[in-house]
């Protein structure tokens, strides 16, 4: 009996290993309601739906739903293979959580920054990632139009932030609250586009790219 036991032990040994199912599936329908419930926070924010003083009250959803989605999402296109996917939620998760590591250490004074250098470490951030966002919108010329649409206007949320705040005029940070609803608009046409696609219907019309 122990011999017939080994012998059937070696021929299963002997044969090749069931291969993995591989990975599948559209990371977008993770990335992109991460990024919207994200923007409709700043959003709000941003057109004093909170307080100044309350800038914080948007940091659990950013931290905590939308960085984390994106992270997740980015980690799911790359294993499927979507590299420029994974590459645009990872920047954006490091987007999201470098926003929440700002405001926390303002409000906490983690950096050691004084007061009067506040207003150009928040400007400092910004400029950083206008252009990190602006080469993002270059690299999407070649994707269907609403993909640099989205960019663009992140884009121009962006810049006028930082008009906003370095001028600290809360006049035109609602206008860049207003835009980044926009934005934010833009990214659910996309999610209704690749939730039509998962439940079996086709793609939304996302217009043609402006470069070929």
């Amino acid at each position: 009996m122990t011999t017939i036991d080994a012998h059937s032990a070696q021929e299963e040994l002997a044969q090749p290993a069931a291969a993995a199912p591989a990975v599948t599936g559209d990371p977008a329908l993770i990335g992109l309601p991460s990024f919207i419930v994200g923007s409709v926070a700043l959003g709000l924010v941003l057109v004093g739906y909170v307080p100044a003083a309350a800038v914080g009250a948007s940091l659990p959803i950013i931290v905590a739903a939308t960085g984390l989605g994106l992270a997740i999402a980015a980690i799911w296109a790359a294993a499927v293979g979507q590299s420029a996917v994974a590459g645009v939620f990872g920047i954006f998760a490091g987007f999201w959580w470098s926003y929440g590591m700002l405001v926390l250490g303002l409000t906490h004074n983690w950096f050691g920054i004084v007061a009067a250098d506040v207003l150009h470490t928040q400007g400092l951030y910004l400029i950083s990632w206008i252009v990190v966002i602006g080469m993002l919108t270059l690299a999407t010329l070649r994707l269907p139009a609403a993909y640099t649409v989205l960019f663009a206007l992140i884009e121009i949320a962006l810049v006028l932030v930082l008009i906003g705040t370095l001028q600290q005029s809360a006049g035109v940070l609602k206008v860049a609250g207003v835009v980044v609803f926009v934005f934010a608009a833009v990214g659910v046409y996309l999610f209704f586009s690749s939730g039509s696609q998962a439940t079996g219907g086709k793609a939304l019309p996302l217009g043609q790219p402006l470069v070929r």
